[in-house]
């Protein structure tokens, strides 16, 4: 088993239960436990010129998994309940019904396709937040400590 941790969030729509229709449907895949699920915050969203309360705010909270899956795998399915919900990828940072993004999956991985830990994770309060308030001790690998992360206080 390997322990995933996944970030989830939601600015159009239901959000609410879209994230908690996403968890259902992660936990029900096999090969897939879900072990944790923070509580959702609302947030404003964050566009490539940073935060911009223009859009609609976005829920956003992290689930601590253990699969037996490979990442590939996991990320497959991770973009397979995207799509279920609605999700475009017309825009990058656009607004969206669900996005599941796999932070961390084990240590590191970067074959091409797939960039472990999540590049942008440790500037991110809206997971790091949630994330450690599920687990006190988490660590990004080649980070650190989420606790000691600057992210964790920022906006």
């Amino acid at each position: 088993m390997t322990r995933a941790v996944i970030a989830m969030g939601a600015n159009l729509g239901d959000r609410a239960d879209t994230i908690v229709a996403a968890i259902e449907l992660l936990g029900a895949t096999d090969g897939v436990e879900v072990v944790a699920v923070s509580e959702l915050v609302e947030t404003v969203a964050i566009r490539p010129d940073g935060p911009d309360d223009t859009h609609p705010n976005y829920l956003n909270g992290v689930a601590i998994v253990d699969t037996t899956l490979s990442a590939a795998s996991l990320l497959a399915v991770l973009h397979s309940i995207e799509d279920e919900h609605g999700r475009t990828r017309s825009e990058r940072w656009g607004d969206r019904t669900l996005d599941l993004d796999l932070i961390v999956f084990g240590d590191v991985i970067e074959d091409g396709n797939i960039v472990i830990p999540h590049p942008r994770a440790h500037e991110r309060s809206f997971v790091l937040g949630p994330w450690l308030s599920l687990d006190p001790d988490a660590s990004i690998p080649g980070r650190g400590l989420v606790r000691e992360l600057p992210a964790v206080v920022s906006a």
